[in-house]
């Protein structure tokens, strides 16, 4: 008990962690409010994969498993629970909290990890992110999640102090990521996020913030003019159409991402704005019936091109299994996850989300804008939905099933235009010819019209 009195009084101290060199750095807002880029200048694509339970239930050696998968495939930051439940106990067996208060986080002298009684909860939260920064990956770490505040176990004192803590202790990290909120809307003890927010920025004001909200909302329902919040998210969520519970709501823009992105788009000032929780590969459609229809590669695809050429500056990709690190030690799953989190993360669409970061960062990143007015017919409705996106140069258009496309020429530089079929699933192209760059000219893209034969159609000025 010595020691855990002592630590609550020294949590108010505010004395960080050392950082270890790493190839990562703190990420900026471009100019122009739109895009990310790097401490250089560079253009920063996020791939994010929802790992949310990596802490409490990865050991070790199971986290540089998983984090080489995601380095190897693309993947640049990975989103992540520090505390999922209050109390919360990792896999080791070490507690995260003295008698389940926020405010008094558990740590004990000396860090090694071959030492059990000098390595703990917060040791092992070190561990992973050290880790992760030497793959050149970026942790968007959620404080705590969402239910335990809206059930009463985080008041605005207790959030003041442990977010002090959190950001003391990893401000000198070089690749946090603020993901305050989790899962809930921020009306739901909006006090207790905003001071969460604003301690984490006024600690750590090197380091990018933004707000994970509950299904169907966005950050900017509540945050936008948060001086905290640096970027905006939004979670489009895994009903399909007919299951959708918005639409009894007086905004409600469904499974179609594209519609929060352009919501956000619009905001003034400028913020950046992704989708960081769309349907998870693998989950069950509408999520509670497990008897229900799952979502595939193809639907994670759609989502992906859907928001990022509605003017996201990245997407963040999630599996069932992988998402709840769904072990062989437990008892039970989630949302009728039946394999292993080590099986999993070879999902087909985990392997093909790269081409969409692969795509957007093969043209000037900076300056590219959303632009319908590329499609000459009718865009779509739903599955049939088209979304073009441009930069000065070039235009992508993007059909999920297929279907024919009528193009507006002329609204990209070059006399003429040097057309081709881009594929989602494996990155190939094929040429398609060139063409005077004025007119209309309808594409036909490859195969038959069906969900999940996508394709862009890339349009290059010569």
């Amino acid at each position: 008990m010595i020691k855990r009195t002592a630590l609550c009084s020294f949590l108010l101290l505010g004395l960080a962690a050392s950082a270890p060199q790493a190839p990562t750095g703190p990420l900026k807002v471009a100019p122009g409010g739109r895009y990310l880029m790097t401490g250089s200048g560079q253009p920063f694509f996020w791939l994010g994969d929802t790992g949310w339970l990596l802490f409490n239930k990865l050991k070790r050696e199971e986290a540089e498993t998983y984090l080489e998968d995601r380095r190897q495939k693309g993947f640049n930051v990975i989103q992540v629970m520090v505390l999922h439940q209050v109390p919360s106990v990792n896999v080791y067996g070490d507690s995260a909290l003295v008698h389940a208060n926020v405010a008094c986080p558990l740590t004990t002298p000396g860090s090694s990890p071959t030492d059990a009684a000098q390595y703990d909860f917060w040791d092992h939260v070190d561990y992973v992110v050290d880790l992760a920064a030497k793959k050149g990956l970026y942790m968007g770490l959620v404080p705590v999640w969402g239910t335990n505040v809206k059930n009463g176990k985080v008041n605005q004192a207790q959030a003041k102090t442990y977010a002090t803590f959190l950001a003391e202790r990893y401000k000198n990290r070089p690749n946090i990521i603020w993901l305050n909120g989790g899962d809930i809307a921020g009306s739901d003890s909006l006090k207790v996020w905003n001071t969460i927010g604003a301690t984490l920025k006024a600690v750590d004001p090197g380091h990018l913030e933004t707000y994970h909200p509950r299904g169907r909302t966005q950050s900017s329902d509540w945050f936008h003019q948060a001086s905290w919040l640096d970027f905006n998210m939004y979670q489009s969520g895994h009903q399909r159409y007919e299951q959708d519970t918005s639409r009894k709501e007086k905004k409600h823009y469904g499974p179609d991402n594209w519609k929060y992105q352009q919501a956000d788009y619009a905001l003034k000032p400028a913020k950046p704005s992704l989708d960081g929780e769309p349907s998870y590969e693998g989950i069950p459609q509408g999520l509670h019936d497990i008897t229900q229809p799952r979502w595939t590669d193809a639907d994670v695809r759609r989502y992906g091109y859907w928001s990022v050429f509605a003017g996201a500056f990245g997407y963040t990709y999630g599996q069932n299994s992988v998402m709840q690190m769904h072990s062989s030690f437990d008892k039970g799953s989630a949302y009728g996850s039946s394999e292993l989190w080590s099986s999993a993360i070879h999902a087909p669409g985990s392997g093909q989300m790269q081409y969409l970061k692969q795509l957007m960062l093969s043209r000037p990143y900076f300056e590219r804008v959303p632009d319908q007015s590329l499609i000459a017919g009718a865009v779509g409705e739903k599955y049939n939905r088209l979304l073009a996106t441009r930069g000065k140069k070039y235009a992508f258009l993007y059909t999920f099933n297929g279907r024919n496309m009528s193009v507006n020429l002329g609204k990209i530089a070059g006399s003429k235009v040097k057309a081709a079929w881009y594929s989602p699933r494996d990155g190939k192209t094929t040429a398609i010819g060139t063409f005077a760059n004025k007119g209309t000219r309808e594409f036909n893209p490859p195969g038959e019209p069906k969900d999940g034969n996508d394709w862009v159609l890339v349009l290059d000025g010569v």
